[in-house]
């Protein structure tokens, strides 16, 4: 059983005495645990003195203020194409600009999307809603039920924080419902069972939540009653990591279930009888269920399966009947085709899949009780993606892009598609270039990854260089069109990286598990290999180059600081994890145990402390100026990270910039406006580290 942190007392439970020791130590050695009291007075008072230090040197940066015009000019853009969700007939958008800044719920027939119509019925005015409650509402999505999708439960996020309230909400009268399902604040996850009940995971009081913050209990609830006579149906145990509600449409009504994770990436997924009794579907723990086709369930699987006298290999997408008598592939990956993703309809099933990173979609159509596929035909070469699928008919709006080449929007009803619209270009590409090239790890892996830049940058020796990384929970880094790196970066002389390290899902599950817990060392020694290759092609210098990440990317960049201090010029470190001795015990922490190991776990933590950012910072090492970014909102990866990182740097005197957005949630930001902030802040810190000096007409 882990460690609790009880206010600023710790107990040690029935733990080995080695590791609850270990982890006395780090507290007693920790004299910042203070700034992990999220909305403590003097943890703020901390805060708002280094984001006025830091904000006066990045705001003075002569790119500043036509950066952050450009970011909001692209942000809040009435160019943009809105993506929508097709259902029930009707084309559904959530849409911010510079007027609708918390943004605007609507719809218009799909008729008249497909046609271009720009004339939109707003459903809900979230910046309206704000001002009459009182509450600094985001939007964080809607579950509308099936088959007319009229009813709709809404999720509004106080500030951008995971914890929000869900409401529901009826379109025809475009008001809440009186005396209708309402959830107070929490982490909570709910699924339709039809008009008058839901599955419901939330905060249910004292004991319904695992260690990581999470539902463990799910509860039936009926129209017309208290949530407290709500009738359980399932609990898991607190030291798993969730229990989430799911539901599904079989064309003629719901059906129940219930995602539990025992791990992050070990799952048992669950059946609920009308009877209110729980069956498991018959998968390896690591398994992902996709949804449900022409009675069949559609399965991801990230380890091999034996059903039936066949074997299926991880990485192949397969389809359950559901009765659970049989089985069959529909896809499988290899060496360099990943699955990506599935969405089904009521009758068939689309596949994203990625070959040596370029894009490729199939539907798949069961015929004679066997599933088929025929390529969706579009551009290859670049990344597609699958925007939104009808559940009902099966239509489905596909895009394709490239680095510098903006989203085309693509009408697909069968195998051919028809160009529907254009996303705009935000950024001159005219001379502008993307190379893929590859590194070599450390243990002789090929390590591939994107440069964009202008031809005259890269031919005219090294440049300002920003390298982008992430490496973690399967992830994928895509070489998409990034409109603000190419706008306030790209456009004005530098070069922008994409990495494809190890530790996301580019090359399947296996490509994920190569860096997990221990084996972590590889993901670093991946993104410090294309630091190296950058340079060794005259690409850029160690005096141009910058690297950027954030959330499981920031810490990325906190190890490649620690480890590398001699590669790089700046950093960019954004709501990152750095305390990797504590990060366990700090908001949804827990959860990711499977995927970093257990500090509490004697064979583990020698690694976390090998490479623990925070407690490796050295006092008499070299290092560069770094900026971290982080929200005191963000209630995933806690502040504290950043902080403690920062005032420990402090303390041995090293330079360091830091800018807390005082709400935003994990995405650092909780509308348009502070969006585009912190990307001006972002480059303008790149551009005063790494020299650019590309400023025309600023």
């Amino acid at each position: 059983m882990k460690n609790l942190l009880l206010g600023a007392a710790f107990a040690a439970l029935s733990i080995g005495a080695a590791s609850a020791q270990s982890d006395v130590d780090v507290m007693k050695n920790d004299p910042y645990l203070w700034l992990e009291e999220v909305e403590g007075e003097r943890a703020l008072d901390w805060v708002r003195s280094q984001n006025e230090r830091s904000l006066a040197v990045l705001e003075a940066h002569p790119a500043y203020d036509a950066m952050l015009a450009e970011a909001n000019a692209i942000l809040t853009s009435d160019d943009r194409v809105p993506s929508v969700a097709l259902r029930g007939g009707y084309a559904y958008n959530f849409w911010q600009d510079k007027d609708a800044v918390r943004g605007l719920w609507r719809r218009m027939s799909q008729e008249d999307y497909l046609e271009g119509a720009q004339e939109w019925e707003t459903l809900l005015d979230l910046d309206a809603l704000a001002e009459e409650e009182g509450e600094n509402w985001v939007y964080a999505g809607s579950q509308c039920l099936a088959p007319d999708y009229t009813r709709c439960l809404l999720t509004l996020s106080r500030g951008g924080s995971d914890a929000a309230v869900v409401r529901e909400y009826d379109i025809e009268s475009k008001s809440f419902v009186e005396g209708g399902f309402e959830l107070p604040e929490a982490k909570s996850s709910v699924a339709w069972l039809g008009q008058d009940r839901l599955l419901v995971g939330t905060d249910f009081g004292e004991g319904s939540l695992t260690a990581s913050g999470y539902p463990r209990i799910t509860k039936v609830w009926q129209r017309g009653t208290p949530l407290s006579e709500a009738k359980q149906v399932n609990e898991v145990p607190a030291e798993d990591i969730w229990a989430y509600p799911i539901s599904y449409w079989d064309g003629e009504r719901y059906k129940g279930g219930i995602f539990h994770g025992e791990t992050f990436y070990d799952y048992n997924w669950l059946l609920l009888s009308d009877e209110g009794e729980v069956s498991r579907l018959p998968l390896p723990k690591k398994a992902s269920l996709s949804g449900f086709a022409d009675g069949d369930f559609i399965i991801e699987l990230k380890e091999p399966l034996e059903f039936g006298g066949e074997t299926y290999k991880t990485g192949a997408l397969i389809a359950l009947s559901e009765d659970m008598e049989k089985a069959q592939l529909i896809a499988e990956g290899t060496d360099k085709i990943a699955i990506q993703g599935a969405a089904t309809s009521k009758s068939d099933v689309v596949v994203s899949m990625l070959d040596d990173i370029e894009g490729r979609m199939v539907r798949f159509e069961k015929r004679r009780g066997k599933w088929r596929g025929r390529d969706i035909r579009l551009p290859e070469g670049g990344v597609v993606g699958l925007r939104t699928m009808d559940p009902e008919t099966g239509t489905v709006i596909a895009t394709y892009e490239n680095p510098i080449q903006p989203d085309t929007f693509y009408l697909v009803k069968d195998r051919k598609p028809e160009e529907i619209r254009q996303s705009p270009a935000f950024f001159d590409a005219d001379g502008m270039v993307v190379k893929r090239y590859e590194a070599t790890s450390s243990d002789g892996t090929k390590i591939p990854y994107t440069v964009i830049a202008k031809e005259e940058t890269l031919k005219s020796g090294p440049a300002p260089t920003v390298q982008y990384g992430y490496g973690g929970f399967e992830i994928s880094i895509l070489p998409t069109y990034g409109a603000t790196a190419g706008k306030l970066w790209v456009e004005r002389g530098g070069v922008y990286v994409n990495t494809n390290i190890r530790g996301g899902g580019e090359y399947g599950p296996a490509w994920h598990q190569a860096g997990l817990k221990g084996k972590r060392q590889l993901i670093y020694d991946d993104f410090q290999a294309i630091s190296e290759d950058l340079i060794e092609r005259g690409i850029t210098t160690k005096e141009q180059l910058g690297i950027l990440g954030g959330s499981n990317g920031g810490l990325l960049m906190g190890v490649s600081m620690t480890q590398r201090p001699d590669l790089y010029k700046g950093i960019g470190i954004g709501v990152p994890l750095l305390d990797m001795l504590r990060y366990d015990k700090l908001l949804a922490g827990a959860s990711w145990v499977g995927e970093y190991g257990d500090p509490d776990n004697p064979e583990e933590r020698p690694f976390l402390e090998k490479i623990s950012p925070y407690q490796n910072l050295a006092e008499d090492a070299d290092y560069p100026r770094p900026f971290f970014f982080t929200s005191t909102k963000d209630d995933r990866v806690h502040p504290g990270h950043a902080r403690k990182m920062a005032r420990l740097m402090e303390e041995y005197g090293h330079e360091f910039l830091y800018y807390e957005n005082i709400e935003g949630g994990h995405g650092a930001a909780a509308n348009l406006d502070q969006a585009a902030r912190r990307l001006a802040l972002q480059y303008a810190y790149f551009a005063g580290e790494l020299g650019l000096i590309g400023y025309e007409g600023e």
